[in-house]
């Protein structure tokens, strides 16, 4: 019960750094736009980065979509991960691996809702 329960907390912690890392890359917040030009991606693919983020969100949250909307969120994170390796930015690479370990850690304790769980 309790391992739910950290579980549930861990998707809520999950959830709200989606709707707040998506809202700022859809809205075209100048600190995304200047985060991702430095990788060549303009103002309409941050937007669309944002757009998929935000979509994931819901996704986790439903049992029987959960994993796709952790694999949408997972990817997105290991995208600017091998960004940030491709052009030698060792710390920011490392800056974003316990948000991808927080999607793996979710996934391989599944959803406290599901009937399998």
């Amino acid at each position: 019960m309790l391992l739910k329960i950290i579980n549930a907390a861990l998707i809520l912690v999950a959830a709200y750094m989606g709707i707040k890392q998506g809202w700022a890359m859809a809205s075209g917040k100048l600190a995304m736009l200047n985060f991702f030009s430095k990788w060549g991606i303009d103002k309409q693919g941050v937007l669309m980065l944002g757009i998929i983020t935000l979509l994931s969100v819901p996704l986790i949250l439903i049992p029987k979509t959960f994993m796709w909307g952790n694999f949408l969120m997972a990817a997105g994170i290991l995208f600017i991960i091998c960004l940030e390796v491709y052009h030698h930015d060792w710390k920011g690479a490392l800056v974003e691996l316990p948000f991808l370990l927080l999607n793996l850690v979710i996934i391989a304790l599944r959803h406290p809702l599901a009937k399998n769980a």
